[in-house]
């Protein structure tokens, strides 16, 4: 038999019992599909993990306080400006202090918003454009000035349709004219408003508001990415200097490569999504046992025809391949559905529900695979029963 005529008569008895084919399938189409949509969903958030971590700067080093609740934070301006005048992978670098729920007043009324204590670099590592006015300089956190630039929620809170440049607010009990408001960045893959933020002076911060001469973190652009290792060891190294720490002391301070970051949260992400198109990869287990099943039933009914065959001169190998070609091409189809619904639903979860989803056509063609897999694996067993009949007790059989 070729292979067309194998093909047609497998499409044949399929089709010919439509309804059954199709919950047979079931089992393939909800495996397949649920696979590809989780293998999609986790795709699409390590795509937008890895943009919400770039987002927040260029080739990025940050240092950190220790995190334990004994431990002092000993991070200081102190350190900023010894690695700004020692560190020779460094293209910009800056302090940083942040008040969190802080109250704004001016304009229209108040805002409750984040306030960070920032250094002119701040602007460069984020590649963050101001959209009026400017950004304040170094001049500025000589004199502690009190001077704010506003992100563009809160000018638009509190300066609705005007810009706010020029004009007066009050951050506690302290007033800040605004001589900036920050281009519009959006939210990271959190979900939090970058703009919803207020910026002062460094020194500002930390004299006029906190009365607190440590500093929370510290962040560093690196002149260039393949120069990441070498700034990290460089910055531990001053860093261990500054605090007096000797060599079998343990660090009072963490340094966080941005590459490292987006890796190990790629990494978590790739678990989750692994173990969960594993369970959904249960279903296409489920479907192969409901092809298996089907089968038997099907050469159970077909015994006698299986029969007649064989007496007018089909072989044993043209009863197993016609029956496997029927498992597979159940499979197949099956599968195929599985894929479509899987599109759908990754459209409507990115379209709809603003759940990033990213498919890829290499799943897509190794699902397609695996379904044909499916249904070589557990179509063998009817098939092999099938062409394992002697003629004359398939002629007989009632």
């Amino acid at each position: 038999m070729t292979a067309a005529k194998l093909i047609r008569a497998s499409a044949l008895s399929i089709f010919r019992n439509k309804m059954r084919s199709f919950l047979t399938s079931l089992g393939i189409i909800i495996g397949v599909g649920s696979v590809i949509v989780m293998l999609a969903v986790g795709s699409g958030s390590q795509a937008q993990i890895k943009a919400s971590i770039s987002s927040m700067g260029t080739n990025l080093l940050m240092v950190m306080p220790p995190r334990g609740p004994r431990e002092a934070n000993r991070l200081s301006m102190a350190d900023v400006g010894k690695l700004r005048s020692e560190a020779s992978y460094l293209s910009a670098i800056t302090g940083e202090v942040r008040l969190s729920s802080s109250k704004v007043v001016g304009g229209s009324g108040y805002w409750s918003t984040s306030v960070y204590g920032l250094e002119p670099d701040y602007l460069t590592i984020k590649g963050w454009p101001v959209e009026s006015g400017a950004f304040f300089a170094e001049a500025d956190l000589d004199k502690r000035a009190k001077v704010a630039v506003l992100g563009s929620t809160v000018a638009a809170e509190l300066f609705p349709g005007e810009d706010p440049v020029g004009r007066s607010v009050r951050i506690g009990s302290t007033p800040f004219t605004i001589i900036g408001v920050l281009s519009s960045k959006g939210s990271t893959g959190t979900g939090t408003d970058q703009d919803d933020v207020v910026m002062v002076p460094l020194d500002t911060a930390v004299n006029r508001l906190m009365r607190d001469t440590s500093i929370q973190s510290i962040e560093m652009s690196v002149v260039a990415e393949e120069l990441m290792d070498e700034a990290q060891a460089e910055v531990t190294a001053i860093l261990r200097e500054s605090h007096r720490l000797s060599e079998g002391d343990d660090a009072d301070f963490s340094v966080m490569n941005q590459a490292e970051i987006i890796k190990t949260a790629a990494q978590t992400s790739q678990t989750l999504t692994t173990l969960l198109a594993a369970i959904a990869g249960v279903s296409l287990v489920v479907g192969g046992i409901g092809i298996m099943n089907i089968m038997l039933v099907s050469v159970t009914e077909r015994t006698r025809e299986i029969g007649i065959r064989m007496s007018v001169g089909a072989r044993r190998r043209d009863i197993l391949l016609q029956f496997l070609s029927e498992s597979v091409i159940l499979s197949l189809l099956g599968g195929l559905l599985g894929i479509l619904l899987a599109l759908g639903v990754s459209f409507v979860l990115d379209t709809f529900l603003n759940t990033p989803t990213l498919v890829s056509s290499a799943v897509i063609a190794a699902s397609a695979g695996f379904a044909a897999a499916v249904g070589i694996f557990f179509g063998y067993y009817p098939a092999r029963k099938a062409a394992d009949l002697y003629p004359i007790d398939a002629l007989r059989y009632e």
